[in-house]
Order: structure tokens, then C-alpha cells, then sequence
């Protein structure tokens, strides 16, 4: 099953345990009557519904899924999409998608990403909200020094200050309401100060840690680095060795990580001598520090499941 920006497109052919004799499709809108209809067919039929990320607008039909009793799972688009080309499946239609995805899960069902929690989700919610708020800033910021260098500041003062004032207010408020949301969780707090242990992850990182990796502490140092999109992909054919890449992952929480390994890289008292090294060894500055990122996330996660803050000499 599987559902694309206004309308659902449900494939029940491969999505339970039992598969029907004959291929049948349905399309419902994206609203509540059709999402109680997707959740009724799956109910009838003993399936789990499964649907591709579309920025969101699947978190509505998903809750109301779990709410139901009715097992539904997140499938990646990057996947699903190269998926299709092993097939050789080249047309796009609701159907086609809806199929591609249903067999697409049936093939790897463990790629499938369970609804995280509701205080997940509301953490999830706020941090983008927050980060949306600072590229806000960051662009006024570049627009007041525009009109410096035009000489017309003086015109935009106090329309520039007090925008920049409320943006500086609506972030500090988020990041209070964040603050909250954690504190008010047990096992969130414990997580969040044993990232926070770590030179060079603060609030904010931490925070993204927990919203957007909620695997951390339940997995390998390896998946939490291919999660975040910092295993690198082989180029190699016989003797050609090809440059390694880092594609994929989940970008809105490597940025962040990136950030977080610049201040790691000169502070981290285990990080910095491995940075150094790598630098010594004429090692690009963007090698180094996807690698400090790398081990940061690996430690993060190996101390999450340990349940044990940050000491010198962990790596």
C-alpha cells in the first residue's frame, strides 16, 4: 500500500501474508474517510501498509494506522525509486507506484521505518520549526548586510531590528519548549545527557540526535553512520579505484552532525589528535571532517547504549 501527495494509492496484492488470487487496486482520498478506508481494508485483509516518505504529509494516515492496531511501515524513496530501475520499470503512474512499493517491501522488509514516538514526533516537529526559524535569521542577516554595502541600511533599521528581534524570540521560545519536551521524558533526558557529556554536541545537536535518529542506542556503530549518510560508498571496478562518496542518509541531521565535528575536530580531546592526523597525512579538509563526523556519531551511539557519558580516551 502506499500513498502519494493527495490520494492514497493502496496495492493489497503484496502487502499481507496472504497474497489474493488476482491483482486489485483502490485509490481514497487523502482525508480522513480515506484513511479510515485504508485502515479498514488492511484490518480486513491482515496487512501492513506501507507508503514512501513524502515530506510528511504520510504522519496523519500513519498515526491514525497505529491508532487502528494496523502495522504500517515507511519505506525510502531513493530505494524504491532504484528499486524500479533494477526492474526495469520506467512508467509512473498511482498504480505502478503503488505496486513498485508493495513488492519493494515484500523484497526488504527490513528497510521498512516504524512510526516513531509522540514525543518523537512533537520533538521532530520543533526542531524543524526551530531550524526554519534560523535560515529565517540567517537570510536577514545577509539582506541588512546587502543594504550596507548599498548604503540604504539607515531606510531599513527598525523594520530590519525588530523582525530580527522576533525571529531572535521565536527561537529562544522553541528552544525552551525543546528543552521541556525532553526534560519532561525519563528515558529522553538520560539520552540527551549522555550526548551532552560529548565535547562538541550541545542542545541542539543532541536534540537532532534524538528526533531524527530515534534508532540511537538500538543499533551499530555502522548502521548509525549509514543512517546519517556517512558510510562511504565504493567507486571500484578491477584495478580503478574509484572516490568514495557519502550519498543519501538523512541530511537534515548531517548538517547539524557537520557542525558539531567542526567544533570536535579543535576541542574534543580524543577527536582533535585523529583530526590532526588526518591532516598531517594531506587530507582534504572535507575528508577530515566527514571523518571526525563519523566517529562522533559512532561514539554517540555506543555511549547511548552503554548508558554512559563521555571520558577521555573513548575512541
Amino acid at each position: 500500500m502506499a500513498w502519494p501527495r493527495h490520494r492514497h494509492r493502496c496495492q493489497p496484492r503484496l502487502a499481507g501474508p496472504s497474497l489474493p488470487s488476482r491483482r486489485a487496486s483502490l485509490q481514497s482520498a487523502n482525508a480522513p474517510a480515506g484513511h479510515a478506508t485504508v485502515a479498514k481494508l488492511a484490518r480486513d485483509r491482515n496487512a501492513i501498509v506501507c507508503f514512501k516518505s513524502t515530506g510528511g504529509q504520510e504522519w496523519q494516515l500513519w498515526a491514525l494506522l497505529e491508532a487502528e492496531g494496523v502495522a504500517a511501515r515507511q519505506v525510502p524513496p531513493a530505494q524504491v525509486k532504484a528499486f524500479a530501475q533494477s526492474r526495469g520499470t520506467r512508467a509512473k503512474a498511482d498504480r505502478i507506484d503503488a505496486e513498485l512499493i508493495a513488492r519493494f517491501f515484500a523484497f526488504r522488509p527490513e528497510a521498512g521505518r516504524s512510526l516513531p514516538t509522540e514525543k518523537i514526533r512533537i520533538l521532530r516537529a520543533l526542531t524543524s520549526k526551530r531550524a526554519q526559524l534560523v535560515e529565517m535569521r540567517k537570510r536577514l542577516l545577509a539582506q541588512i548586510r546587502a543594504h550596507q554595502k548599498l548604503g540604504n541600511a539607515a531606510m531599513f533599521e527598525d523594520v530590519d531590528s525588530e523582525l530580527k528581534h522576533r525571529i531572535d524570540s521565536l527561537i529562544k521560545e522553541l528552544k525552551d519548549r525543546i528543552t521541556r519536551a525532553i526534560a519532561s521524558d525519563h528515558q529522553l533526558s538520560e539520552t540527551a545527557i549522555v550526548l551532552r557529556s560529548i565535547p562538541g554536541i550541545g542542545l541542539i545537536v543532541s536534540t537532532m540526535l534524538i528526533a531524527e535518529m530515534p534508532e540511537i542506542r538500538t543499533i551499530t556503530g555502522e548502521e548509525a553512520a549509514a543512517l546519517t549518510g556517512l558510510a562511504p560508498v565504493a567507486h571500484d571496478s578491477g584495478t580503478l579505484r574509484g572516490k568514495r562518496a557519502i550519498p543519501g542518509g538523512r541530511r537534515a541531521l548531517r548538517h547539524v552532525i557537520f557542525q558539531a565535528a567542526l567544533v570536535a575536530a579543535h576541542y574534543n580531546s580524543d577527536l582533535k589528535p585523529f583530526a590532526d592526523r588526518l591532516r598531517k597525512a594531506g587530507k582534504p579538509h572535507k575528508v577530515i571532517i566527514t571523518a571526525v563526523t563519523r566517529k562522533l556519531v559512532t561514539i554517540s551511539n555506543a555511549l547511548c547504549k552503554s548508558r554512559q557519558k563521555w571520558a577521555a580516551a573513548t575512541v
